[in-house]
Formats: C-alpha cells, structure tokens, sequence
C-alpha cells in the first residue's frame, strides 16, 4: 500500500499536531511504501512573508525527523520541489467544475465570514488532489475534517478517468482511528488558531509555565471529580502510561486533591516523553547538511514517481507529440 500526507508549515508543531495526525505518519511509514511532504504550497495561501515560511519550512523538516520519520522507509521533501505537481493540478482544473469548489467547505467558511478569499484558497483541493494523484497514493490518512478534500480528489480522478482513460490510481481516505483529540489550554480544541497550543519543542520551563495556567473549573479539592469529561485528565492521559492513567483517574474519582498537582505531573510526563526526540532536534541543528540531504533525496524520489504519472497524463490528453497526426 502506498500512503501520501502532508503538513503545513504555518506554525511550530504542537500537542495537537503530534497526538492528532504525526504520531499516526510515523507509525504508518512501518511497511508501506510513504510519501510525506512539507506542504508549502499551500501555506502560501496564509503565509506571506518568504523568510517566515523558510524558517518554518526548515522547522517542520527537522521536528518530522526528530520524531522519528524514517528518511529510509518514507521519502521527506517540499511540496515545491516536485514541480509536476503544479503542473498536473493544472491539468486537473482545466475538468474541475467551479460549483464542485465552490461547496467545499475551507472557501464556504472564510466567504460566510466575510474574509477575501483568493484564488489560491478556491482551487486548494484541486492542488491536494494533484499531491495525492501524482503518487498513485492508494491512502490518505486525514482526520475527518479533511474526507471532503478526499471526495473531491476521487471526483476528479473518477471524471479524468471517465474522459480519458484509466490514468489515476482511485485513492481513499484513511480516517486516523487513534487519532487523539487534543484541548488546548482554555479546554478547547488545541489550535494555533486560538492561541492556545504548548509547542512539541518549546523551552520545557515556558511549557511547564503555559502547563500551570492550564484552565479548570473551581470545585473544591475535596469533591470526586469524574476524569471523563476533564481536558487537563484528557491530556494527562496522552502522556501517561496504563499504571500512572489509572491511578490518576482513581485520584479524580475519590477527590481530595488539586489541580496543580495534576498540572506538576503532566508537565514532567511530558518533558521526559519528548526528551528523546528533543535530543535527536539538537543534533540535526548541529548537522543542516544532514536534513537538507534528506529532504532532496525525498524530492528526487518523489520526483520520479510524479513524473510517471504526469507522464500518463499528458499522453492521455494529447500532450505528448511524438509523430504526424
């Protein structure tokens, strides 16, 4: 099976990044044939400053790495350098019906909030599914707000397919089962959006203050508390091993306890489960020429298969002219 993903490089990578979707691309890079790429392209649709995107481009590269993707089991690389994507998503549009992208939900959103959205943001699925296509990616993995991304790229690939010939591989999402559900610290979800995220790599004494001003309700320690409907429990539980999850969820239940002390745990949970991998982000800083051999390496990789596949597609369309009509 092979497996595609991609992420944006609009901000540091946070809990909710890693529990949410990382956790589940490295597991998925054992015995599948995966592409992962940094998703430039698309950031471009929010990012405007170039040195930022670098930075953060570079940033996503080494944190992927530093979590344990495996450049020798998943090709790594810029959504940029692989040029025949840009290229087959332009193939793609010239089918795509304006209504199809009209109702999906990324440009509903912003129109029925009265913010501009540009053209880069009305063909944003057109692109993802020309990422997806030019892989002959057979899963996807998204969390579920992004099946209707999916859809479309299968609509697009069904309607090519109808028009000239069997060319794309039919791809389906792949819903993360153990994808976790992060709160952020107001309790909601953890977003960048909403300002409320602790950073995978942050500075463990800024995390462990974000960790202390982590919001709870204002019951008294000596009321049992029920841990199932408690986010700083929920994040406790992401970071805890069976033993420690069970004796805190007994805490909840028999009361007599305070927050902070709860807060103290999940702050040292979480600097010792990240310690290895903030180990691994030191050492490819002090080594740049390391990652950017990885990351063209996976461009090259990913390179040849896209062009395959462009290949196909250009032929299929009367692109390639190689004799007399």
């Amino acid at each position: 099976m092979r497996v595609l993903s991609g992420i944006q490089p609009t901000g540091r990578f946070h809990w909710g990044n890693y529990f949410g979707a990382i956790r589940q691309y490295i597991e998925l890079q054992q015995g599948q044939e995966a592409y992962y790429f940094i998703a430039n392209l698309h950031a471009l649709t929010t990012i405007r400053d170039p040195e930022t995107l670098r930075r953060l481009s570079w940033d996503a590269a080494v944190d992927l790495l530093a979590l344990g993707l495996d450049p020798d089991r998943a090709a790594l690389f810029l959504q940029s350098d692989v040029p025949e994507v840009s290229e087959l998503c332009w193939l793609l549009m010239t089918g795509t019906p304006l209504g199809l992208l009209e109702r999906c939900h990324a440009f509903k959103e912003k129109k029925e909030k009265g913010i501009t959205a540009d053209a880069g943001l009305f063909t944003y699925p057109v692109l993802m599914a020309a990422d997806i296509l030019a892989y002959d990616a057979d899963a996807v993995p998204v969390g579920e707000d992004q099946i209707q991304h999916i859809e479309v790229c299968r609509d697009l690939a069904r309607s090519f397919n109808h028009r000239y010939g069997d060319v794309f591989v039919m791809p389906k999402a792949k819903v993360l089962e153990h994808a976790a559900k992060v709160p952020g610290l107001d309790g909601g979800k953890m977003s960048k959006s909403y300002n409320n995220t602790i950073e995978i790599f942050e500075d463990p004494k800024a995390a462990r203050k974000k960790i202390m001003r982590i919001v709870t309700d204002a019951r008294p320690m000596e009321e049992p508390k029920d841990p199932a409907d408690d986010h700083l429990f929920a994040l406790f539980a992401l970071f805890a091993p069976p033993d420690q999850r069970a004796a805190m969820d007994a805490t909840y239940r028999r009361g007599g306890f305070g927050y902070g002390e709860v807060k103290k745990g999940l702050a040292d949970l979480a600097e010792a489960y990240f310690a290895e991998a903030r180990a691994r982000r030191e050492d490819l800083e002090a080594n740049p020429k390391r990652v950017a051999d990885v990351l063209a390496a996976g461009a090259e990789r990913a390179r040849r298969k896209a062009r395959q596949v462009l290949d196909r597609a250009q032929a299929a369309m009367g692109l390639k002219v190689d004799r007399a009509p």
